[in-house]
């Protein structure tokens, strides 16, 4: 049996050394993740003084227990604590919600370098720009690039094997190094200018342009001449459509601009990223306030600031409309290697920006709130014609069942809560013991093993999120395995059914209510309608997505496997080394005879099997 939790002799014992706290409540869930340079003062204090902001005084009304962490130093307390915060996700945290990593442009290490979109970490010797806001701004650096220096974006598996050039080669797009159109030299010289643009040095780029065209000219290379004449063009065009930093013009630095603004109780971030001096792009970012009825400002802004660089690449410069702590600025300046510069106090151009970035974010924070508005009156919809309170429908699950003639099954569970859809929430299940195209079956077996789950646990006194409706995408025979379900189980969760109607057209769906036996249409304009749409198409993309990627990885086994000879090492060493079955299938006899394993007689057996 455990001790019980005694405070009073907890904060006495507590040292007075810098660390991490974690508040825990009586089920053991982190409720907040803090740092201290004194622990036992900055852990007294939440149960001493009574002039907390509202959010934290509801959270020390739930603690059970705390938990501490000594570390050597303040500034290790701050990496430790963003690092949990991340790890943990804490309810009284303030969380900057961003489930994927930031894209970068990437350069790899190869010979010939591939010019390829990046997200993940970042590994030697391969090359990294960014990050960017988000894809588009990546993609539209890689056409840009492609524009003007040809480097190549297809896959090593594919240039080891290509015995012509393909189609970006034809377009100006890629100077072919596949097939040896361009020398190693030159190929290497024009990533070289390549990482000079990304770097920001355009007016350097230029000059050597201009001066590699003219000695072409003088030389009667005319041809040669054109090429650099056209890449000028390409890099003057570009500068005039991007924003560029007047300062340093050339020698641009890496610059963040970040705009805090709290408006009606919502919070934002505006961030605006220029690399290289050009404008790459920009992002508005909401934390969760919905249990701070009084935000303040410079909580936010710091804990943006932490989460957002800590561990993560950082700019030369950044400028915001708030201060930061020295903590964190020597924390950032350490990880960096350099000194940041923090600018707070803008004049002229750099005044501007930050202006343009507070205007930007008041406007995201109008548009936020005007699509909370639109999902609330969505939820109270749907509350109503469930004949339901809009507070008690919030969290919908919806599932549905992808197959190809009963090949390669399966179900997904997407989630919709906190009024948006929860991608990190979903969860796809390979159906096992359902007969093959039995979708009554399937949706039975993927029902009793999600919610059997959430019921062992809580008899187990776990916590466990149950949904307030689930959504189930078929007509009544789906429908009717789910009542059977919740018959099994001693559930009483709404159900809803979402059948395609007779002309099977968007708007004219029929909805199942089992439990009152209702079956009935919703006006196409009907905000409940389209809420129900909208999680149902969810489910449905999720689903046929995963369908598709384990249909495609059993055809693709199955496909050699019927080799005979070929066991499973041979068959991943063919797809590692030509990145695939379609690589493998274009492969020649003599190709396929170079893999470790492969004998000519097995490589012209394949070759045969796959034509």
């Amino acid at each position: 049996m455990s001790t019980p939790f005694d405070l009073t002799v907890f904060l006495k014992n507590l040292p007075t050394l810098p660390g991490v706290y974690r508040m825990l409540d009586k089920s053991g869930q982190v409720l907040y993740v803090g740092k201290a340079v004194n622990l036992k003062r900055r852990v007294s204090s939440y149960f001493q003084k009574s002039d907390h902001s509202p959010r934290i005084t509801l959270m020390v009304k739930q603690v059970h227990s705390v938990e501490t962490t000594v570390t050597r130093s303040e500034a290790e307390a701050l990496i430790l604590e963003n690092n949990l915060i991340k790890a943990l996700s804490p309810k009284y945290n303030i969380l900057f919600r961003d489930d994927k990593s930031y894209p970068y442009l990437m350069l790899s290490g190869h010979e010939f370098p591939q010019m390829a979109y990046y997200r993940g970490t970042l590994k030697k010797p391969n090359q990294y720009f960014g990050p960017y806001p988000n894809g588009y701004a990546v993609r539209d650096s890689i056409q840009i690039l492609q524009k003007v220096f040809r480097l190549r974006t297809c896959e090593d598996s594919v240039f080891q094997h290509r015995d012509r050039a393909c189609l970006l080669y034809q377009i100006k797009r890629c100077s072919g190094p596949c097939v040896g159109h361009i020398t190693y030299e030159d190929y290497q010289a024009s990533v070289r200018e390549a990482v000079t643009f990304l770097n920001g040095k355009t007016g350097e780029l230029t000059q050597t342009l201009h001066h590699k065209m003219n000695q072409a000219a003088a030389a009667l290379q005319f041809e040669e001449a054109a090429r650099y004449r056209d890449q000028i063009q390409a890099l003057g065009l570009v500068q005039s459509q991007q924003f560029i930093d007047s300062k340093n013009p050339n020698n641009p630095n890496d610059i963040d601009l970040l705009a805090l603004v709290v408006e009606q109780g919502s919070v934002c971030i505006h961030w605006v990223s220029i690399r290289g001096g050009r404008h790459v792009g920009d992002k508005s970012f909401f934390p969760d306030v919905r249990n701070d009825p009084e935000p303040n400002g410079q909580d936010y802004a710091e804990a943006f600031v932490a989460q957002h660089y800590l561990g993560k690449s950082k700019p030369d410069i950044i400028i915001s409309n708030f201060t930061l702590p020295e903590v964190l600025q020597t924390a950032l300046n350490e990880e960096h290697g350099k000194q940041i510069q923090f600018v707070t106090k803008t004049i002229g151009e750099r005044k501007i920006w930050l202006n343009m970035a507070e205007k930007n974010a008041k406007l995201a924070i109008a548009q936020h709130r005007l699509q909370h508005s639109n999902q609330q009156h969505r939820i109270e919809e749907l509350a109503r014609v469930l004949n339901m309170d809009s507070d008690g429908l919030q969290r919908l699950e919806c599932f549905d069942i992808s197959h190809t003639q009963g090949e390669a099954t399966i179900a997904s569970c997407v989630v919709y809560d906190e009024q948006n859809i929860q991608p990190s929430q979903y969860r796809r299940y390979n159906i096992t013991t359902a007969k093959a195209g039995d979708d009554y079956a399937a949706m039975r077996e993927v029902l009793t093993r999600r919610y059997g789950k959430m019921v062992e646990a809580e008899a187990n006194g776990e916590t466990v999120k149950w949904p307030d409706a689930v959504l189930i995408d078929g007509g009544k025979g789906q429908v009717g395995m789910a009542v059977t379900v919740w018959e099994e189980l001693g559930l009483h969760i709404p159900i809803i059914g979402i059948a395609k109607g007779p002309e099977r057209k968007a708007g004219l769906e029929e909805l199942i209510l089992p439990f009152t036996g209702e079956t009935f249409r919703l006006p196409p304009n009907s905000p409940a309608l389209h809420l129900l749409q909208t999680v149902r198409d969810e489910s449905h993309r999720f689903a046929i997505t995963g369908h598709r990627k384990k249909r495609d990885k059993t055809r693709v086994t199955s496909s050699l496997n019927e080799i005979p000879g070929i066991g499973a090492k041979r068959r991943q060493a063919l797809l590692t080394r030509f990145g695939g079955l379609r690589g493998v299938a274009a492969a020649s006899v003599e190709d396929l005879a170079q893999v470790e394993g492969i004998s000519k007689a097995l490589a012209e057996k394949i070759y045969e099997s796959l034509h």
